[in-house]
């Protein structure tokens, strides 16, 4: 073992540090600040000569020029292994709840807890045999996690093909117990555990091909999966103003979506946000598995009271997590909100670094870290053949809700969908608030694409008519554009529009997705023939009506088949009448 290494502070800025050192240090290494009793976790972010900067990811109050700093060898990792599942964390992998515990109401500084208890014992399974030829990443085995198989993999940190020497038995081990031992072509011979560890700023590369995503993942959410879809495997931002329900879609996406496991990082948002996140998650019920949506979801929480260099800690462990469950062949979504207040901290610290700033002072390299983080996104194809992936969903908070600001725009040049909330939508009670005229996908959807242009043709048509109409008043509109217009708010409230307090309309099933705007599509294709604006008027308001019932019933159930004949008959009694054309 090497000696320990020291330095000693010579500057204090806030929350970045600044000691000189006679020895070497290494970029990105963790170090420590020495403060009495406590010990400060730290990360290196600049090295010039014999001086290096440290970002520390707590309060540095009471601080004092001359302290010792012990520089540690190792990269910011987190520990990877059974038990994630089901855990709240800080973002250095602290357990909030057991820290709680053990402070109290208010968590004492420089006290840090092993993310994964070493003491629980877990039922392994072995999967492979001696003289077995394994690559980094494949399973050695597995031990049952919740409602998963989880595997445990060949250390990622191998750097090629090696020889299973030894593997335990079936039988119940701990953390602390051995259960492999692997050697490489040079002899080398490396200990395998239940637990690994993996520095946050690296991606898991342990794969065979990464494969471009082309199947939509269904969230259940009609506005997205229809209009705006998003691929398993891609990724997607969700900016908005404030008050414009960008958590909450987040949740109901984290509920509903048609993924294996969820992990949220809550990175700087406002304290209440993510107390309300905490009291809400362990009492949902997961709609696919009767159980608590908190078994299959991880969440890693820093709220904007907290040191800001730990937001960017905070992001990284949860992209490091999913990529950790992509690797057992898990689909595995990453929820991320709100990384304007990552950008916030980025800017903060480059600050204190005295760079040159970029636009509104975020330092010159956002747009690459940004990039960096949601590249890690993506469908791999593993070593054994089967397909996992990260999907990411990041939330966007600009000021004022204008979305030409740095962060967005860095965000929208690397995301494959833009989901933009807006301030009208959201005044007007229409949630989700996604504005389908500014919104966009690269995406494919699995609703037939001619049938997609429509609904964007006409709800295009039916603003520029509702825009003219409030100079020129609706006896002014010409019945065609009047029927035009009246499409468009059709297609909004009976559609777009979900209301997540009810059972039925809170998630809408793929089969059902398909079938209900195949319906919708044939009445916006038809050519209705009425009187005069009134009567269209209130043809419209009793056709919106049947379908909101229509969307209150559950999938093929009984009221769902009345409430489509319902429609049906009001549509067949206008055509006999020579009024609807269709």
């Amino acid at each position: 073992m090497s000696a320990k290494r020291y330095g000693i502070i010579t500057q204090i800025n806030a929350n970045m540090v600044t000691v000189s050192f006679d020895t070497f240090v290494i970029q990105n290494e963790v170090a420590y600040v020495i403060h009495a009793d406590e010990r400060l976790k730290s990360e290196v972010i600049s090295v010039r000569d014999n001086t290096a900067q440290m970002q520390v990811y707590e309060s540095t109050a009471g601080l004092k020029v001359g302290e010792k700093v012990e520089f540690s060898e190792g990269l910011l990792s987190v520990e990877l292994g059974p038990g994630l599942l089901g855990q709240i964390f800080d973002g250095l992998q602290n357990p909030l709840p057991l820290l709680a515990q053990k402070c109290g109401y208010f968590l004492k500084r420089g006290f840090y807890l092993d993310a994964l208890s070493h003491e629980d014992t877990w039922e392994f399974t072995p999967l492979v045999k001696p003289q077995d030829r394994i690559l980094p990443g494949q399973g050695l085995g597995f031990v049952p996690e919740k409602i998963f198989k989880h595997y445990i993999m060949a250390p990622f940190s191998l750097s090629a093909a090696s020889e299973v020497v030894e593997i335990a038995p079936l039988g119940k081990y701990s953390a602390k117990q051995r259960i492999a031992l692997l050697k490489d072509a040079d002899g080398k011979e490396t200990e395998v555990f239940l637990n690994q560890s993996w520095p946050v700023k690296i991606p898991i590369r342990a794969y065979s091909e990464k494969l471009k995503p082309l199947k939509p993942l269904v969230t259940k959410m009609r506005i997205i999966d229809s209009f705006f879809p998003v691929a398993l495997g891609g990724t997607y931002c969700l900016p908005g103003p404030f008050g414009a329900g960008k958590t909450v879609l987040q949740q109901l996406t984290s509920r509903h979506a048609e993924v294996d496991v969820v992990v949220i990082a809550a990175c700087g948002e406002r304290a209440g946000e993510v107390v309300e996140t905490l009291k809400t998650f362990p009492k949902l019920i997961d709609p696919r598995t009767n159980k608590p949506l908190i078994d299959r979801t991880i969440i890693i929480c820093n709220t904007s009271s907290m040191p800001v260099a730990a937001r960017e800690s905070s992001v990284y462990t949860a992209v490091t997590i999913a990529e950790y469950y992509r690797q057992m062949g898990l689909h595995v979504l990453l929820l991320a909100d709100s990384t304007s207040r990552w950008a916030q901290a980025m800017r903060e610290i480059s600050g204190r670094l005295e760079e040159i700033p970029g636009e509104e002072a975020f330092p010159a390299y956002l747009e690459s870290r940004i990039a960096s983080f949601y590249e890690r996104a993506g469908l791999v194809r593993l070593y054994d053949g089967s397909i996992g992936s990260v999907t990411i969903g990041g939330t966007v908070s600009p000021a004022g809700g204008n979305f030409e600001e740095p962060v967005t725009q860095a965000t929208l040049k690397v995301v494959g969908a833009f989901h933009g909330l807006s301030r009208e939508r959201s005044d007007a009670r229409r949630y989700p608030a996604v504005d389908p005229l500014i919104s966009w996908s690269k995406y494919s959807s699995f609703i037939d694409q001619k049938q997609v242009r429509l609904g964007h043709e006409i709800l295009r048509k039916s603003h520029e008519i509702a825009q003219m109409m409030k100079v020129i008043g609706e006896e002014g509109t010409s019945l065609a554009d009047y029927i035009v217009y009246l499409k468009g708010e059709f297609l909004d409230f009976v559609y777009l529009q979900q209301n997540a307090f009810d059972k039925a309309d809170e998630a809408s099933s793929k089969e059902r997705q398909v079938y209900v705007f195949n319906f919708i599509y044939n009445i916006l294709g038809s050519e209705f023939f009425f009187s005069d604006n009134e009567g269209a008027r209130h043809y419209f308001q009793k056709l919106r009506q049947l379908f909101n019932g229509w969307n209150s019933s559950l999938w093929q159930s009984d009221d769902f088949k009345n409430s489509e004949r319902e429609i049906t008959l009001l549509l067949n009694e206008l055509i006999q009448k020579d009024r609807v054309n269709v």
